[in-house]
């Protein structure tokens, strides 16, 4: 079941992120200073990459039923999303820059769920 959270979670946020960069390309970019509009992108870009990594991943765990690793990386990958996305996205709205503290802990374990997902083939006893 994990496997169907992981590819809904994903699906969902694709499309969050989807909506935001019409929102933000319609409504914001001629009102915000450029520094805020660029981390508003910056958010948008790795929120739709990780959305559709967490695809993938669901994908994967659909194959590799019981994989804890790749239960992990699907769990550390959204919440790197929501500290590194949700950080960005923040700053940008808000104008608060104590919100850009949290972002590095998010681009952290956005980099640490690349390593267990890495880890789940490393361990693999299969080869397929």
């Amino acid at each position: 079941m994990i496997h169907r959270l992981a590819i809904l979670l994903g699906s969902g946020n694709a499309a969050l992120a989807i909506l935001l960069a019409a929102y933000a390309t319609h409504s914001l970019k001629n009102s915000w200073q450029e520094t805020r509009y660029l981390n508003f992108q910056t958010a948008i870009d790795y929120h739709l990459y990780h959305a559709l990594s967490l695809i993938i991943v669901g994908m994967m765990l659909n194959q590799r039923h019981g994989s804890k690793l790749l239960e992990l990386a699907a769990a550390v990958m959204l919440t790197g999303m929501v500290f590194f996305c949700g950080s960005l996205y923040m700053m940008s709205l808000t104008g608060i820059a104590w919100f850009g503290n949290v972002t590095p802990l998010g681009g952290i374990t956005l980099i640490v769920s690349w390593f267990l997902v890495m880890a789940t083939y490393l361990h693999s006893k299969h080869t397929g």
